[in-house]
């Protein structure tokens, strides 16, 4: 006899699945639903249309909007944040735009929505201008308000309006959370302000009521290693411990990473073999730590690791592999994985890669070879690549192959001094000395100018 399942219990089963990321059953027992003539009731359409935007599923989330509007749920404030949220998950922002300016109930959370919106696609413009609108229109920011533009600003390179953004919310009556300051120190970081974001941490370790999380210190760590401060970095790592948050996948994934930039391959070792779990960034910053340091066959081997454990590797991963193969010689090994990162795994190199190549077959001489290359590139090759390929001739003495390197890194940066300088010594070597002058002659006429070197030193 068929068991009868009440629509009630549907709709707890398709909310769990959803809520805990099962998004394919979610949709499954939806399909399930409908075979047995019943269609979804809005308390359940929220769930689903954050199953549908969970796998990008933008055929299944128009038809069930296109049910929500038969049935007039649309109107619902959570159907249409859902429907909103759904379609930009889905890459669609018109469409989500669309159910925000037909929405019929458009309060702060539908506002807060279509911002999130915007900020999770990088429009962080639009969202600027959404949030004017809605303080023109009268209605009041809230914590997630701030949060979702200081967070999108941040993320976009747009550190001032961030940092301006930040310090609005006091005067609007909104006091900064964790996630607020986390978001500020993280745009500081990635705009290599390491010392201002280390200031922002110091402040908000005094502000009561607000504690750094594990994203707050992943989030910082990077600093440590731009900065290669060994010694903040430790004491971020003892914070980490003492407050519980080291065994998380980003923090420990990000000390693997400073202690790897900081050329402590034995501590990053250490981490990394104490993680419980390992994302694909972990695999990829050990590689990359080994390949950094001239320990090339300890990042194949920790390849070879990756694979046996089941770990698939990114583009990033080659780019480390390729790294370490260049700094060992390894070019036979390099030229494979070269090869079986299209073949195999279906990634298509891009820039980096190429330049990655032409630096290996350059110091091994293989000058022709890395020019072909980088003549058969279905990418436009960048100053890296033709940077890469001008260090090799200078290196192996090769002004034929020079004069092309430079023409062409020449027409893609003209402002390059560093270029125009070592294709002067290129020339010199090989006795031209008139073509070395007059190369240093258009240095000078370019009104080029080298800025002095400098170094970031720890003190104690």
């Amino acid at each position: 006899m068929r068991c009868r399942v009440g629509k009630g219990r549907w709709t707890v089963m398709i909310c769990r699945s959803s809520r805990e990321g099962r998004y394919g059953e979610a949709l499954d027992l939806l399909r399930d639903l409908q075979r047995r003539g019943q269609r979804p009731g809005h308390f359940i359409l929220p769930s689903l249309l954050r199953a549908c935007g969970g796998l990008s599923d933008l055929g299944t989330g128009e038809k069930l909007h296109g049910s929500a509007i038969r049935s007039s749920f649309d109107a619902d404030v959570f159907v249409s944040c859902a429907l909103i949220d759904m379609y930009s998950r889905c890459g669609h922002i018109d469409g989500a735009r669309k159910v925000f300016d037909t929405a019929a109930q458009r309060d702060t959370v539908v506002w807060n929505s279509m911002l999130a919106s915007y900020v999770r696609l990088g429009f962080a413009g639009d969202a600027m201008r959404l949030f004017v609108s809605m303080v023109t229109g009268g209605l009041h920011p809230d914590l997630t308000t701030w949060n979702s533009l200081i967070s999108g600003c941040s993320s976009s390179g747009a550190l001032k309006i961030a940092k301006y953004l930040f310090r609005s919310m006091k005067f609007h009556g909104v006091d900064p959370d964790v996630f607020s300051w986390t978001s500020l120190i993280g745009g500081l970081v990635r705009d290599f302000r390491g010392q201002d974001a280390f200031e922002a941490f110091r402040r908000m370790m005094v502000v009561p009521g607000v504690q750094p999380s594990s994203a707050t210190v992943s989030s910082l760590l990077p600093a440590c290693a731009n900065l290669a401060d060994d010694r903040r970095g430790a004491a971020l790592h003892a914070y980490a411990v003492v407050t519980g948050v080291e065994e998380d996948l980003f923090v420990s994934s990000a000390l693997v990473d400073m202690y790897s930039k900081c050329g402590f391959l034995h501590e990053a070792a250490k981490m990394f073999n104490r993680m419980r779990h390992r994302s694909t960034v972990s695999w990829n910053s050990m590689i990359f730590g080994y390949a950094n340091n001239g320990s090339s066959t300890e990042a194949v081997n920790i390849y070879n690791q990756m694979r046996k454990d089941g770990v698939d590797p990114d583009h990033l991963t080659f780019t480390a592999l390729l790294t370490a193969c260049s700094h060992g010689g390894l070019v036979e090994l390099g030229m494979a994985f070269f090869r079986s990162m299209q073949e195999e795994r279906g990634i298509e190199p891009r820039a980096e890669h190429y330049a990655c190549m032409v630096d290996l077959l350059g110091r091994a001489g293989r000058l022709l070879e890395a020019l072909d290359l980088i003549e058969g590139m279905p990418v436009a090759p960048d100053i890296f690549v033709w940077g890469a390929l001008l260090g090799a001739c200078r290196n192996h003495g090769n002004v034929e192959v020079a004069v092309v390197a430079a023409s062409h890194l020449l027409k893609v940066e003209t402002e390059r001094r560093g270029s125009y300088l070592m294709m002067s010594g290129i020339l010199a070597g090989s006795g031209r000395w008139e073509d070395a002058v007059r190369m240093k002659m258009m240095a000078k006429r370019q009104t080029l100018r080298g800025n002095p070197g400098c170094s970031w030193i720890t003190t104690p």
